[in-house]
């Protein structure tokens, strides 16, 4: 188990690390996404590049990331309709691996970005009703207040809560451990809306 945690682990990292944002804003002449407004590599901050679909592909190619680390996980390591909740270790780790990967990529030493999106598709990757409250949150508190961090630290909160309540319980340490860092990672963002200096979206800033 612990051996198909770990490979469980580097696999969720490696999909996780990968910077769709700055890859897609280098391949089309874009530049370097994070040399602009707040220096994440995440879409908020490729929609500061002036191409709305290039931050909507960047969006869901990080979900898709988280998505598809959790979906390898059940496949290769968990066969959870034969076993008890206490040995799917490697789903929960691959989930917590993949938002890790996004977070701090090893191929831009360790500054990537903060981890909303490609949580929302390890909320998918766990059970779809999960991802969907994620999702209605998110567009929700970004539809009436028009700021993507609010949406972002208000969404990351709610798969904690579904996880318990729709009988993922072994997936709330793990789901707790992701809200933490993402809110950590806002800390900035915090300050900013306690200034009320915090840009809405599509502001250059």
């Amino acid at each position: 188990m612990i051996s198909e945690s770990l490979l469980a682990a580097l696999m969720g990292y490696a999909l996780g690390s990968v910077p769709f944002g700055l890859v897609l804003t280098l391949l089309t002449g874009k530049g370097d996404v994070r040399s602009i407004g707040s220096g994440s590599i995440g879409a908020t901050n490729v929609l500061r590049t002036g191409s709305k679909w290039l931050a909507a592909l960047t969006l869901l190619l990080d979900l898709a990331k988280g998505w598809l680390a959790v979906w390898l996980a059940w496949r290769l390591f968990a066969q959870p309709e034969a076993m008890p909740a206490a040995e799917w270790g490697p789903v929960p780790a691959a989930a917590l691996a993949a938002v890790i990967g996004h977070c701090f990529p090893v191929w831009l030493k360790f500054r990537g970005g903060k981890g909303v999106a490609t949580n929302a598709g390890v909320s998918f990757g766990i059970a779809w009703p999960i991802g969907l409250a994620y999702a209605i949150t998110w567009l929700a508190v970004l539809g009436l207040g028009r700021i993507s961090s609010v949406a972002g630290m208000a969404a990351v909160i709610v798969p904690v809560i579904a996880a318990a309540v729709l009988g993922y319980a072994q997936f709330v340490p793990v789901l707790v451990v992701i809200a933490v860092l993402v809110l950590w990672l806002h800390r900035g963002n915090i300050a900013r809306l306690r200034a009320g200096t915090e840009p809405k979206i599509g502001s250059k800033k």
